[in-house]
């Protein structure tokens, strides 16, 4: 009995050993999975994502997340794989997602186009789900040269018949949005309410674009011995139709009535004919655009208040030239639009301006970008002759006399470290 008490003791003690050691020691494969590891590491693809705003920058997570496959780099220099993804409305108000594969280093020259359109119903989870779909398609071919292919399996679901589509919108598109907005405290108030329609229409052969849109504001003041209350407000409808003629040129019209207190207008009245010319087909807009645009314009126009150069009402005519110029490469992207105007009774009365919006990859981790406008200001007509209270210019409710405007951004970024940057901790928030 002594004896079997001892070896049960002996037992006892050799599970509660191999127990301690289960719980708290390595998996007796580590050294195994290690290895696979780190050959998976150093052989699956290196991918650079770029997304085209920081918009889609959460996107980010969610891609790495559901592509596990591949190495993301926080270079595009250190990728083999530069994914570029860039977006444009489509005529549904939807989204079309252009994805641009580029291959570099041993897939030099290994590069292609995929498309995903999301609709204006589709939820962020939908439609970040297809982007993933088209991404997953568009890495096969690099992921098919490396030794992970062996653990790739693809499936096809059954394909649907073919049927007619019928739209019942005849591709018009109805968007109603407003907008109430209330704050205060003892000693101020405010309100606004914004109201705005619009209806689309985008197919190949036109564009049509209607817009209606409300704007009120009101801001109360009061202290022990002064108050005051002042308000502004707009209204606007706004029309675009164009043709499209080939792969280069388009003609179109503007529409606009409108009415501000801001600018002093009781009611504006215009129309203009305009033709825009692109350099590089439209087709390769994702990529790159060069359009000049024209038109001439008639506006007759009615004001609230006399103004400085003695009118209450006039009719005016002037012409308008803008030129665009976009890329989105590798090493970036890159957006300006010169505009230039002038009314045809009184040439001096001229504007001049200037947008901007660029991205520069330097090198390696270092990022430039830079976005603004500048506006070189001489056709201020509607300027009202009586000189603006000293609450209506320090609450901006008025247009003042400038012969300038500028807005400028502009910033650096740096990162440095590991280059992959493959796992995804959602843990306490971003």
């Amino acid at each position: 009995m002594k004896n079997v008490c001892l070896l049960l003791k002996k037992i006892f003690v050799l599970i509660t050993i191999i127990l301690v050691y289960s719980i708290f020691a390595p998996p007796l494969y580590s050294h195994g999975t290690f290895d696979e590891k780190t050959t998976w590491r150093e052989s699956a693809v290196k991918v650079f994502l770029d997304m085209p705003s920081r918009r889609y920058w959460n996107y980010v997570e969610y891609i790495k997340t559901e592509i596990s496959f591949v190495n993301y780099v926080r270079d595009r220099k250190q990728a083999q794989v530069h994914v570029m993804l860039t977006t444009r409305r489509t005529g549904s108000n939807g989204t079309e997602y252009t994805i641009i594969f580029l291959g570099q280093q041993n897939f030099s020259g290994k590069n292609d186009t995929l498309k995903y359109v999301s609709k204006q119903t589709d939820t962020e989870d939908i439609t970040r789900k297809g982007i993933v779909r088209v991404l997953k398609m568009g890495l096969m071919p690099y992921v098919a040269r490396t030794p992970l292919a062996n653990s790739i399996f693809i499936s096809c679901r059954n394909k649907a018949k073919p049927t007619v589509v019928i739209d019942k919108w005849d591709s018009w598109v109805f968007s109603i949005n407003t907008n109430i907005h209330l704050d205060g405290e003892e000693a101020t108030k405010s309100f606004s309410i914004r109201g705005s329609f619009s209806a689309d229409r985008v197919t190949d052969n036109y564009k049509i674009s209607l817009n209606a849109g409300t704007n009120y504001w009101q801001n109360k003041f009061r202290s022990e011995d002064y108050q005051y209350s002042i308000f502004s407000k707009s209204q606007t409808l706004r029309g675009l139709i164009v043709k499209s003629l080939n792969q280069h040129w388009s003609a179109g019209l503007y529409g606009s009535v409108n009415s501000s207190t801001y600018t002093n207008t009781k009611l504006s009245l215009s129309t203009a004919p305009a033709v825009e010319y692109d350099i590089f087909p439209y087709s390769e807009s994702m990529w790159r655009e060069f359009r000049i645009l024209y038109r001439i314009g008639y506006t007759n126009i009615h004001y609230n208040e006399e103004t400085i150069f003695n009118k209450i009402r006039e009719k005016l005519f002037n012409e308008n030239l803008s030129v665009t110029i976009g890329i989105k490469q590798k090493w970036g992207s890159m957006s300006f639009t010169l505009e230039g105007s002038h009314y045809f009774h009184d040439f001096s009365k001229n504007r001049l301006q200037l947008f901007n919006n660029f991205s520069l990859h330097l090198f390696e981790g270092l990022s430039f970008t830079m976005r603004g406008k500048v506006s070189m200001i001489h056709d201020q007509l509607s300027l009202p002759k009586e000189d603006a209270t000293q609450e209506e210019i320090l609450l901006h409710q008025k247009q003042l006399a400038t012969q300038y405007k500028y807005f400028v951004a502009t910033g650096l970024r740096y990162t440095f470290g590991s280059i992959y940057n493959n796992v995804v901790n959602p843990r306490f928030g971003e």
